[in-house]
């Protein structure tokens, strides 16, 4: 399931995938592949993200209820 959310948070921060990578301390392609659904991070690195853009777990990675 794609991450719009994260995708939308980091560009409401004008940040590039390569910024919020550096930032937590991983690969660009980290960042590209959770936005795509293609890598589920761990709880750390959530917490990294959710740091780094100035967001809650629940705001980033919780699913919307159907």
């Amino acid at each position: 399931m794609k991450n719009l959310k994260l995708k939308s948070a980091r560009a409401g921060r004008d940040m590039s995938q390569q910024q919020l990578a550096d930032a937590v301390g991983v690969s660009r392609q980290t960042i590209n592949a959770i936005e795509k659904g293609d890598y589920n991070p761990t709880i750390r690195l959530c917490l990294a993200i959710c740091k780094a853009l100035g967001k809650t777990l629940d705001e980033l990675f919780w699913p919307e209820e159907p």
